[in-house]
């Protein structure tokens, strides 16, 4: 009962200054409150603190030259401002994984929650610094130049910064497990720094490369009535936009649950490979 109230405590407190930040939705602030809560109550400081790790840096980076990048932004289905939907998308598997570890104590659920962890935030990392390219993206398909804010774009500057988010969790995870007195702080290559940094950046490429690649084949794109921009979200100038391609399923939100836990794959393989 003193884990959940203190993650209850350490949650709100969080989420409640991105809230006043106006970087969570009333909904995206409940479910950060419950996501950390129960991640606090049934992990350790390691597996809330890399969460959170994520959650502020990719917060800040948000808020960062904001205005250079409101023009590529302004097609994402998304806003920077988070909702409910994209808590679970960038936290949910995690969670899963946690209680996991919870129910049966074992290094495959620490593995698998780095290379998840490592993903949604190589992603957000190569958004939000990726948009600053001064560099046409060019699609990880078709290698072609397209527009920025094209779902599947890729540029050097954001591979860049994809790399160092999956890096920055990877430190983040040893650095905690370096304090812990849990199972996972004995878990052998899985809470070595070399591992975790490997892991890290690996299953964060892996899952970020994997994410463009669901965005630019499968993701629901929409073409907009009145400006004719191809958009990720079905209204675009106050209008009702056309979806062109992809799957309606496949919302944004989708695509980052799916390359997460492609992420972790990557990053688990790679544990038992070193």
């Amino acid at each position: 009962m003193i884990n959940v109230l203190i993650g209850l405590a350490g949650s709100a407190a969080i989420a409640g200054a991105a809230y006043a930040k106006r970087s969570l939705s009333i909904s995206g602030f409940a479910a950060a409150v419950v996501l950390g809560t129960l991640m606090y109550a049934a992990g350790s400081a390691a597996w809330f603190g890399t969460l959170i790790a994520f959650f502020m840096s990719s917060t800040l980076l948000s808020k960062w030259k904001s205005r250079k990048k409101a023009a590529a932004e302004s097609v994402y289905a998304k806003s920077g401002r988070r909702d409910a939907g994209q808590v679970a998308a960038n936290g949910g598997l995690g969670l899963l994984l946690c209680l996991g570890h919870a129910l049966l104590p074992h290094p495959a659920w620490w593995a698998a929650f780095i290379g998840v962890m490592a993903t949604v935030n190589a992603d957000t990392w190569a958004t939000e610094i990726g948009g600053l390219s001064r560099t046409m993206p060019r699609s990880i398909v078709s290698g072609r130049k397209v527009p920025a804010g094209t779902s599947g774009g890729i540029t050097p500057l954001g591979l860049a910064a994809s790399a160092a988010g999956g890096l920055f969790i990877g430190a983040v995870g040893w650095l905690l497990l370096a304090q812990a007195n849990g199972p996972e702080a004995n878990y052998g290559i899985a809470s070595s720094a070399w591992g975790l940094v490997m892991m890290g950046l690996a299953g964060g490429l892996a899952g970020s490369l994997a994410d463009s690649w669901l965005g630019a084949v499968l993701q629901a794109m929409y073409r907009c009535r009145v400006c004719g921009k191809e958009i990720e979200k079905n209204r675009h100038c106050d209008a009702a936009a056309v979806r062109v391609r992809g799957a309606s399923w496949m919302t944004n939100d989708a695509v980052n649950a799916i390359s997460s836990a492609f992420g972790g794959l990557v990053s688990w393989l790679l544990a038992w490979s070193l």
